[in-house]
């Protein structure tokens, strides 16, 4: 996770799913809050290709911070707060 360089647009997407229903529309399947938002909500709110959204939300996924979860043929993204909460213990440590 140090090793990740941090990065503007993934610290807003961290803060946006934070209330995904206030950040993004409705989805037409999935709700924001219980289920997550797609990489093309994403990347509309970012203003990239849903390509980049993708990048962006898998690296976050990978380190835990984010909950994937496929429904149809989309992944939806949502913030794994316990996770969230653990490594904000660890920073508040000195790790």
């Amino acid at each position: 996770m140090l090793r990740t360089p941090v990065s503007e647009r993934r610290l807003a997407i961290l803060e946006w799913l934070k209330e995904p229903a206030r950040h993004f529309p409705p989805q037409r399947h999935g709700d924001p809050v219980e289920d997550g938002v797609t990489a093309d909500a994403v990347a509309t709110k970012l203003g990239v290709r849903r390509r980049v959204a993708e990048t962006h939300l898998t690296l976050l996924a990978d380190l835990g911070l984010l909950r994937a979860k496929r429904i149809r043929r989309r992944t939806y993204y949502r913030r794994d707060e316990m996770r969230i909460a653990e490594v904000a213990r660890m920073f508040e440590k000195g790790w």
